[in-house]
């Protein structure tokens, strides 16, 4: 016969199990917490998105194998842990250009924000500000900037409009560097557009991400006559020369901001990069969105470290998707890496708040990876820590 204490213990315990009572405790709870990884959030993203929004997000070039591959390169790389080592406290640090990053993950440009949340650029920017991100931008966030909660971190994307003429290259250089710049980030792979047919069948229009997919009441799609959706069959052209290696060695004398030069896929680009005065290289295939067949960067990288020859940082991005993946690059040589849709969908999802979570889910992945990997700082990362399957 139970005692009165037992009793009550055992009604107690009954109404803790309730499940009314879990559910009363789960109404207030913040779904943002519900989400537990990066594909979590691509999942819950392509439920809210426009299916043409998400085509957009999520396609690669033509037979999409670059991109496939950004994601089947991690496997062929193994980590090799050590165990009995120190790692009590674990110390994400890393020094790019004489900076500190609080942690070697940065934010990447990425165009048609529009598309998956409302003046999604300033949203991006502001999670960066408070996770005390790098973040490389499209540009639109100048008033943000101007108010002083920027991130102290950021960097100008341009694919070379801006260095068609010497005075339209110093006013872009003059401007950057009265609003506190770090530095200018040159995507290189940008020369002609690649073909991403899922966006052609959709005939998909690049104006649409200046703002919602327009529908009807009825979720028609609402078409214009002058619109110009994506097509193929064209011949390509361009209006002006495109830059050139010359280019970036005439940019050196132009400015003292950092040359960041980003879609360098091999050594020999990379010791051009040396020669020609960069700061540093990307190595990045632009999300397996521009030519296809190149592989994924990850296979990439080690030829670009030893061409480098540590005179330049390499940094890198395309498929990074979990801890693991930023360990495995950072034990091939890479200073930083760079993610894009993962927190894309969490901009999809829950705006400033989805971003800043993203980049704490991949930074604390990373910190448990490398606590469980046996390395307690970014110092301690080596290529003894990997092996590569044949």
């Amino acid at each position: 016969m139970l005692s009165r204490r037992e009793a009550f213990r055992s009604l107690v315990q009954f109404f803790l199990a309730s499940p009314l009572l879990r559910g009363q405790k789960r109404a207030g709870a913040d779904p943002l917490l519900d989400l537990v990884n990066t594909f979590d959030f691509a999942k819950l993203a392509k439920s809210k998105l426009d299916p043409l929004a998400w085509d957009y997000l999520d396609e690669g070039a033509e037979d999409e194998a670059s991109l496939h591959d950004s994601r089947e390169g991690f496997r062929r790389i193994i980590l090799r842990p050590r165990f009995l080592t120190d790692v009590h406290k674990i110390d994400l640090s890393a020094n790019f250009l004489g900076r500190k990053l609080d942690f070697p993950i940065f934010i990447d440009p990425a165009g048609g924000k529009n598309c998956f949340c409302p003046n999604g650029e300033e949203e991006v920017a502001k999670a960066a500000a408070a996770s005390g991100a790098m973040m490389i931008t499209n540009g639109g966030i100048e008033r943000f900037l101007t108010s002083g909660k920027g991130p102290k971190n950021w960097w100008q994307l341009t694919t070379g409009e801006a260095f068609r003429t010497k005075n339209t290259s110093v006013d872009f250089f003059e401007k950057l560097e009265d609003m506190g710049a770090s530095g200018v980030c040159f995507t290189v792979d940008h020369v002609y557009r690649g073909h991403r047919e899922r966006s052609v069948r959709n005939k998909f229009v690049r104006a649409w991400c200046e703002a919602r997919i327009p529908r009807d009441a009825q979720g028609k799609l609402i078409r214009q006559p002058d619109e110009k959706p994506d097509q193929v069959g064209i011949y390509p052209e361009r209006p002006f020369p495109n830059p050139t290696w010359d280019t970036i060695r005439r940019l050196r004398d132009m400015t003292k901001l950092p040359l960041l030069i980003k879609g360098i896929l091999t050594a020999e680009d990379t010791a051009k990069s040396v020669q020609a005065g960069a700061s540093a290289v990307v190595v990045s295939s632009h999300g397996g969105r521009q030519l296809d067949y190149v592989g994924g960067t990850i296979e990439a990288l080690p030829e670009c470290v030893e061409a480098a020859g540590g005179k330049i940082p390499v940094l890198i991005d395309g498929g990074f998707r979990r801890g693991t993946d930023v360990l495995k690059a950072l034990a091939l040589g890479a200073t930083a890496v760079g993610v894009a849709r993962p927190y894309l969908w969490g901009l999809t999802c829950f705006g400033q708040r989805g971003v800043a979570r993203v980049l704490q889910l991949l930074r604390t992945e990373l910190a448990n990876d490398m606590g469980l990997a046996g390395v307690a700082s970014i110092s301690e990362i080596g290529r003894s820590l990997v092996r590569i399957r044949s």
